[in-house]
């Protein structure tokens, strides 16, 4: 079978290639994705924001790690044509002791292998998860979501301290989708977002305290912390953390910086702080995320806002009108792909 991918071959530059899909592979179905959402790691891939060895190593690359799409071919029968399934970007590897998205040897679409912007993609019956009853759009974020489910699972799990008072740095989708996820979990829990957008916390309005970076009392309050601010400027944020943490709380880091990030380690000794990095998700947590979407009216109707903008696309052109909309709305941009 006959695939058309788009691939970006240098910075805001896409070309088509083709490859043929094998209908034999074992234990694999076919997709057409029909919705896929831009992250900020595409962005920094479209725009040349990588080093340029990495650059060089990876492209020409299809990108996007967030897509969902409709079942084409299955010959194992477990799904019947059109269904609705969420694709899972996770390629595991071999070392089973750790999780799949921790594993040195796997690969992670639109980083390391291909990504979803392609006519139809092969996939393991493992790298699929069905849904029903969830909007096309909404759906298509699911690994998003995912990412925040493995954070906040784990965070329920391991943080020893109450869990009565908690803060996240950052105002992008990130933080909206953990603190979402907080208040599912931790309904009594009091909530706080601090941010440097007014207009992007306006959104914030089911947590209890909305602050500015600038308005935190730099004073032990909160008993646990999230950092989903990324690059340098999570610096001064992890500072405000380690400062306004309470003794034997979490800090659980999410954000993505390219360049090293330093750490008042003195005050991370002296308060017995737990440092917890995590990053994307496992096929349990796409499940979770799709219950989520699915069970609770309150969870899905917050998760809709986060849709900015939805852009139809019938051909590469409107691939390069999708990508310079994301670098301005505030959350994030979905694609309709008919391509």
């Amino acid at each position: 079978m006959i695939n058309a991918q788009y691939k970006l071959t240098k910075p805001f530059t896409i070309e088509t290639f083709y490859s043929n899909i094998n209908l034999e592979e074992k234990n694999h179905i076919v997709v057409r994705p029909t919705a896929l959402s831009i992250c900020r790691a595409d962005l920094r891939y479209y725009q040349g924001l990588r080093s340029n060895s990495v650059l060089k190593e990876r492209l020409p690359l299809s990108l996007i790690h967030e897509a969902v799409g409709t079942v084409v071919y299955d010959p194992l029968g477990q799904y019947s044509i059109h269904s609705s399934v969420v694709c899972l970007p996770n390629i595991a590897g071999s070392e089973e002791k750790y999780h799949e998205n921790y594993r040195l040897d796997s690969l992670f679409r639109s980083s390391k292998a291909d990504g979803f912007m392609q006519e139809m993609i092969s996939l393991p019956l493992e790298n699929v998860v069905p849904y029903q009853q969830i909007d096309t759009n909404v759906a298509a974020i699911t690994e998003f979501i995912s990412v925040g489910v493995h954070a906040v699972d784990s965070f329920l799990k391991t943080a020893q301290t109450q869990k009565n008072k908690i803060a996240v740095w950052g105002d992008g989708g990130l933080s909206y989708i953990i603190l979402s996820l907080l208040r599912e979990y931790l309904p009594n829990a009091e909530l706080t977002v601090i941010g440097i957008s007014p207009k992007k916390l306006q959104y914030f309005n089911f947590v209890d305290n909305v602050l500015t970076a600038d308005q935190v009392k730099c004073k032990p309050q909160y008993d646990h912390v999230f950092e989903c601010v990324g690059g340098q400027s999570s610096a001064k944020a992890i500072d405000q953390m380690i400062d306004t943490i309470l003794p034997q709380g979490q800090i659980v880091l999410l954000g993505v910086s390219e360049e090293p990030v330093p750490i008042n380690t003195r005050m991370v000794l002296e308060k017995g702080l737990t440092l917890v990095g995590r990053s994307r998700s496992t096929r349990a947590d796409f499940e979770q995320a799709v219950a989520l979407l699915m069970e609770s009216k309150q969870f899905y109707s917050r998760i809709a806002l986060l849709i900015s903008e939805v852009v139809s696309i019938h051909q590469v052109n409107d691939i390069h009108t999708a990508f310079q909309m994301a670098t301005s709305v505030d959350f994030k941009v979905v694609l309709d792909w008919k391509i």
